[in-house]
C-alpha cells in the first residue's frame, strides 16, 4: 500500500460542507454583500465566528453566534424563523449611546407594565449618525416584556443545556423587545441579576446578504 500511496497520494479528506449560517462553527468566516443598505460594520466585510453561544427559553433554544472581522466592533448573529428565514444581525451599544439615541423617560417604559411602550429615535450627532443610522428604525413599538430565558456560554445545537439540582444552569435574564413599523429593525434588552442591562440594535436580512462562506482549517 505504501508503494501506491507515495505514487498516488493519499486521497484528501472531503470539506465540511457549508452553505448555510446554522453550520457555522468557530473559526468559519463568512464574507458580507456590500449593499449601501447595509450599515459599514457589515458592508463588504469579512467576518470570523469566535464563539458560538445559546440562549434558552420556555419555549425555544436560539443559536448567537459572534462575529469580529478587521474592525473593532464585536456583531452577532442569529437565524430568525418566520414565514422565512431572516438573518438577524445585531450590535451592542453603551448606556451613553442609548442616552443620545433615545429619550430615557421612553426608553424607561419599556420596564413597566403591561409593556406597551413605544420608542421614538432621536436625532443623532454626526459621528453616530455615521456608526448607527442604518441600525435604526424612526419608530419602535414594544412586543415582549419581561420574558424570561438563560444565557449560555455554550454551544448546544441538537442538545438541551444541562441542568443541575437547581435547574437550569444557564445566566438567568429578563427579555424586552421592540420593533420597527416596517419589523425590520428591532431594539433588544436583557436584563440579568444584579442589573446588568445589555442592549443591543438588531437588523433582519434576507439570507443572501451572505455571499460566501469559508470553512475553518
Amino acid at each position: 500500500m505504501g508503494f501506491f500511496n507515495s505514487i498516488f497520494g493519499k486521497k484528501a479528506a472531503p470539506q465540511r460542507e457549508l452553505n448555510h449560517p446554522s453550520q457555522l462553527n468557530v473559526g468559519d468566516m463568512i464574507s458580507i454583500d456590500d449593499s449601501f443598505a447595509l450599515p459599514p460594520q457589515l458592508r463588504g466585510q469579512q467576518l470570523r465566528v469566535e464563539a458560538v453561544h445559546t440562549y434558552e427559553s420556555e419555549r425555544k433554544q436560539q443559536t448567537e453566534w459572534l462575529l469580529k472581522g478587521h474592525g473593532s466592533d464585536t456583531l452577532f448573529l442569529s437565524i430568525e424563523e418566520d414565514d422565512e428565514t431572516y438573518l438577524a444581525f445585531s450590535i451592542k451599544i453603551s448606556r451613553a449611546q442609548v442616552e443620545q439615541l433615545f429619550d430615557l423617560e421612553q426608553f424607561s417604559a419599556l420596564f413597566d407594565e403591561p409593556g406597551h411602550a413605544e420608542l421614538t429615535t432621536q436625532i443623532l450627532p454626526a459621528d453616530l449618525a455615521e456608526q448607527l443610522e442604518q441600525w435604526l428604525g424612526k419608530q419602535y413599538h414594544q412586543v415582549t416584556f419581561a420574558a424570561f430565558g438563560y444565557f449560555h456560554r455554550q454551544d448546544y445545537r441538537g442538545q438541551k443545556p444541562p441542568q443541575d439540582a437547581n435547574g437550569a444552569t444557564g445566566e438567568p435574564f429578563e427579555y424586552y423587545l421592540l420593533l420597527d413599523d416596517d419589523e425590520s429593525c428591532a431594539v433588544e434588552v436583557e436584563v440579568y441579576e444584579g442589573g446588568d442591562t445589555d442592549v443591543v440594535l438588531t437588523l433582519y436580512r434576507p439570507l443572501t446578504d451572505i455571499r460566501d462562506y469559508w470553512p475553518a482549517k
